[in-house]
């Protein structure tokens, strides 16, 4: 059937006019090329999650003194806040850590300045003698620093190295650009300690109060002012304060008859350090960390950059004797991860350029197509700048699919034009008719293609965060293909396709191979026609199978990634000291060494425990990854006596928590009344087989000893209670009295008995109080001391009493799968229990299945696309039913089969199916109309249009399948994520494709509207030929 040329059309004027095509093209290209080197590069698109971390120190208080007059109140004022997700609290003897989780993207900034605010209103409500709520800013997904740089010396003692540290490196690297501040861990600050001793104290008839008063009085900072004449004025100093050991040692406590009682009398002074709380260590090397936070939201590859070339500059002018290590880098996965990205965009970009080259037979036709990789993909650049976005893993992995995707409009194009040259036009002939033809068609593509990524720009939460930037740089690219395909590739065909009967052997070969498989179709396409409905029966099958090839995959956030990086956290026995603790921490460091994949480990351990990690050698060094090497891990340190260790691999996505599950469980009962809920929890857990340790925070183990006092007694001694408390508080609590100068910087004195007279719990009785008569008695006759057990520490979640139980699962088995067993087995324990979630569990109760809402949602705006499209709407229904529905359940038997899971990788790999695999349905639905409006019946029409369109629908869908096909073979750091929705494509795509070129067909000879031929004709209005408006 002969049809003229058009004679004016929109993309005529490029043909015609070829420079104009190459401009537009080449403006595209240099601006991509300008903002793609100006793009910041991150692990993840820029969101903000933090937590506001409250730490109150009240010396010598219990857990539950903690809880009742500094937790509860401080809870009760940061809750009011805006933007907190949820507030806990933590209470141990003598520290209470109140956390306030902030919703996704809340400014960090103002929450610190509420939370600064609201501490100052409750302020007088908490006890006096607590020290000033200490406010930290952290990253809600990560509660240790971005970096940690070990410092060690053979020479200097651990408060030398921190005094050296102090006064030296730490202020250098705070004024690092996106350093929010650097602390010291595993340091002690250097003290003025007096050790006290009782008996020699009370040979002289004095009291520890009577210490702590001459300290106060005898150390002072005198601020004297100045002297101001008419032309004179002179600064006044006075020697108040004490500096030297030696001047504490000659403090004057008493005067007794005459003979004078000093400090070196009844006690040791001591230049020393204070308590050592932390002690950090590179394996088994002791040393002092100093942890170097960045600013939530920064990028931090360019503060690793930084770092790293701070300490190149500072490693010459060290000292010979400190050795200086980076033992924490959070940036290394990162790094690696997006090295290995690079290299699957190179490998697909390679891939795609070969199956076009052997699908066109000709590297002048194959280059039509590949000129649209650099043009769309560069020039997406230019929009990522624009909306102020980041090279990261997620726009990577856009990019990576888009190779595959901005072929597609392309290769159609001159696959057309080299029809219409075959059928006698001349090359410009050829090229106007094709683009005219494909005008309509490319654009609905096109804005299919970018239309299925709208949802998830409104998707909300970490999904929505994280996906947004995925979404637009797809959207954008497809875009700008279809720019390409409408402005250069028609001029391109109209130069580069062969004139008719010139064609290399290469170009026949794949024309007759094409030939072939059209004859097979064809026989194949009218055998699908005759029995259309046995298509349609089985196509429904086939839909219907979806639910269950959905419901029986398995279920989890993200794919485990491998980091090079096991996390541990320690727990000690509940009256352990920090030394104690510390010693059986080098033999969990022996055990982990000795696991080959092993490169070193980093640790912070406390009294009660503490949390580091293993860090292991590049995946290219070693055989396992660190999912394979995680129960060896915890075989090897669970072997180890007195130090229970958890491991965890680290969450692939920046989600808060410590562990692979974390329920809490909310309640008011007593902490013994929940004991049995909570063993009936763990008990399920262990039963399920699923976890490697399931464990709890309440643990009502921790021994102590409550000196019972007679008041009565106290009364008929002349006592009050806020004296005697101050006495026993200066023996045993640790605190400050005041602090000292030493060289210009200040340092606490902490007055205390020795370490000998508080070794166990009898010697306290004999310690002796001064009446207020002068006469000094000892404990014993106004107190007794009673022992007991109390919980470890006492938590609380939303301002309530609250349980966490929490586990690590084993290889293998989804966290989704964990959490459902404990869950079951809490609903079980009955009413009185409310369940919450914290961590990863919260974020997957929060937003685990709403991308599956999305899919729904982004089918349902392509109808109303293709509707306006088609002006019918029943012509979307055909493109969507007959492809949409079984290349979905294509791409779940991957999930059902357990290749990989329905996490959120793979729901957007559906969601990037359904506009790709509308594509192929669109170019058949699209040319089928345009054919009826020739004057052909509607069967007739599809099967002419099906036939036609069988080369591209093959060409684009192969391009698309080998385009991705790197994702399903990727390995290494980030490798699991491409994994996932390079399955879920490369299969989708397969059977979405064999669907669609009989089901299509089928679907469009049963409901299909008629489309008449227009009035009005194409030589008036200059447009291709439009069918009238479809009945719908």
């Amino acid at each position: 059937m002969k049809q003229p040329a058009p004679h004016r059309s929109f993309t005529d004027l490029f043909i015609v006019h070829p420079v104009l095509a190459i401009v537009v093209n080449l403006v595209i290209l240099l601006a991509g090329w300008k903002a793609l080197t100006a793009l910041p590069v991150q692990q993840y698109p820029k969101i903000e999650n933090s937590l506001v971390v409250i730490t109150t120190i009240y010396y010598g208080a219990s857990a539950e003194t903690i809880r009742g007059f500094i937790s509860t109140p401080i809870e009760r004022v940061v809750s009011a806040i805006s933007g907190v997700d949820y507030v806990e609290s933590t209470s141990r003897s003598g520290v209470s850590t109140v956390t306030v989780h902030l919703k996704l993207n809340h400014s960090s900034t103002a929450a610190l300045a509420e939370v600064t605010a609201r501490l100052q209103q409750v302020r007088a409500e908490l006890p006096p003698e607590a020290e000033p709520a200490a406010i930290e800013i952290q990253r809600a997904d990560r509660p240790y620093a971005s970096f940690y740089l070990s410092f060690s010396s053979h020479e200097r003692t651990v408060p030398a190295v921190t005094d050296w540290l102090l006064r030296t490196l730490q202020p250098q690297l705070a004024t690092l650009p996106g350093v929010q501040r650097v602390t010291f861990e595993g340091e002690r600050q250097i003290a003025m300690r007096i050790w006290i001793d009782p008996d020699r104290l009370a040979s002289f008839n004095l009291s520890p109060g009577d210490v702590q008063g001459a300290l106060r009085r005898n150390n002072y900072l005198a601020a004297v002012g100045r002297t101001k004449g008419n032309q004179v004025q002179i600064n006044l100093l006075a020697n108040t304060d004490l500096r030297s050991t030696t001047e504490f040692e000659e403090l004057i406590i008493a005067d007794r008859d005459g003979a004078i009682v000093r400090l070196k009398d009844v006690a040791r002074v001591e230049r020393e350090a204070e308590e050592a709380n932390i002690i950090a260590k590179y394996d088994e090397t002791e040393g002092v960390y100093l942890g170097i936070w960045a600013v939530p939201g920064v990028n931090e590859i360019e503060v690793g950059h930084r770092l790293r070339d701070e300490v190149d500059r500072i490693r010459p002018t060290l000292p010979s004797d400190i050795d200086m290590k980076l033992v924490w880098d959070s940036t290394m996965f990162i790094r690696n991860a997006l090295t290995e990205i690079s290299k699957t965009l190179s490998e697909t970009i390679l891939i795609v350029a070969v199956v076009v080259f052997l699908f066109m037979g000709s590297v002048r036709t194959a280059l039509v197509p590949l000129v649209a990789i650099p043009v769309s993909l560069i020039g997406a650049a230019l929009f990522l700048t624009a909306f102020g976005f980041s090279l990261n893993l997620l726009t990577l992995l856009a990019i990576v699919l888009s190779v595959g995707l901005v072929v597609d409009d392309a290769i159609v194009v001159v696959e057309n034009v080299e029809r219409h040259v075959r059928l006698g036009k001349s090359r410009i002939e050829a090229a106007q008719i094709a683009a005219h033809e494909l005008l309509g068609p490319i654009i609905a593509m096109t804005i299919t293609l970018a239309t299925v990524y709208a949802p998830i720009g409104f998707q909300g939460g970490l999904t929505g965060s994280l996906f947004l930037e995925f979404a637009i740089t797809l959207a954008v690219t497809v875009v700008l293909s279809g720019v390409v395909a409408i402005t250069l590739s028609p001029v391109m065909s109209s130069r580069f396709v062969h004139p008719q009967g010139k064609e290399s052997r290469l170009t026949a070969f794949v024309n007759r191979r094409f030939e072939e498989a059209r004859r097979i179709y064809t026989w194949l396409l009218d055998g699908a026609l005759t029995m259309n409905w046995g298509i349609v029966a089985a196509a429904i099958f086939i839909m219907v199978a979806a639910w269950p090839l959905y419901h029986f995959s398995r279920l989890e956030l993200a794919p485990v990634e491998d980091q090079n990086h096991i996390s541990l956290f320690f727990e000690a026995s509940p009256d352990s000291t920090v030394h104690a603790t510390n010693r059986q921490h080098f033999q969990i460091v022996k055990a982990i060494t000795a696991i080959p994949e092993t490169d070193y480990t980093w640790s912070l351990t406390t009294a009660w425990g503490g949390f580091g990690g293993v860090v292991t050698k590049d995946w290219h060094d070693r055989a396992r990854s660190t999912e394979a090497m995680y129960d060896d891990v915890y075989g090897a340190v669970s072997q180890v006596p007195g130090l229970r260790v958890f491991p965890r691999l680290d969450p692939p996505l920046p989600t808060p928590g410590q562990y692979d599950v974390e329920l809490i469980l909310e309640s008011d009962a007593p902490a013994d009344q929940l004991l049995e809920t909570v063993g009936a929890l763990l008990g399920a857990g262990w039963r399920s087989g699923k976890f490697l340790y399931v464990d709890t925070d309440l643990k009502l183990d921790l021994p102590q000893a409550r000196v019972v006092l007679d008041r009565e007694r106290l009364a008929d001694l002349g006592f009050d209670l806020a004296g005697v408390g101050r006495e026993l508080g200066t023996m045993l609590g640790g605190a400050y009295v005041n602090r000292f100068n030493y060289f210009d910087r200040s340092y606490k004195v902490i007055p205390q008995l020795g370490d000998k007279d508080r070794a166990t719990i009898d010697p306290l009785l004999d310690l002796k109080i001064k009446t207020p008569g002068g006469q000094l008695v000892p404990v014993s006759t106004f107190a007794h001391i009673e022992t007991s057990t109390a919980p470890r520490s006492l938590n609380r979640f939303q301002q309530r009493n609250a349980v966490r139980i929490f586990g690590g699962l084993k290889p293998g088995v989804t966290k989704e799968e964990g959490l459902r067993v404990l869950e079951e087995a809490a609903v079980s324990a009955g009413p009185r229990i409310i369940l919450d979630y914290a961590g990863e569990s919260r974020q997957l109760r929060q937003e685990g299945s709403a991308l599956t809402v999305t899919l729904g949602f982004a089918v349902v705006l392509i109808y109303l696309v293709l509707a306006a499209q088609f002006k019918s709407f029943r012509d979307p229904l055909i493109v969507l039913l007959g492809s949409v529905p079984l290349a979905i359940s294509g791409a779940l038997v991957v999930s059902f089969l357990d290749l990989t899971t329905i996490n959120i990788y793979s729901q957007v790999g559906l969601i990037t199916l359904v506009g790709l695999i509308a594509k192929n349905g669109i170019l058949i639905v699209e040319f089928a109309n345009q054919l009826q409006t020739r004057g052909l019946s509607r069967l007739a029409a599809i099967r002419e249009a099906s036939l036609t369109r069988l080369r591209p629908v093959l060409m684009t869908s192969a391009a698309t399948i080998f385009g991705h096909f790197p994702l399903v073979l990727a390995t290494g750091p980030g490798a699991a994520a491409r994994n996932s929705i390079g399955m879920m494509l490369v299969t989708g795509m397969t059977v979405g494709t064999l669907f669609t070129l009989f089901v299509v067909p089928v679907f469009y000879s049963l409901i299909a509207a008629q489309h008449q031929l227009a009035v009005v004709s194409e030589t008036e209005t200059g447009t291709a030929l439009i069918p009238a408006e479809a009945d719908a």
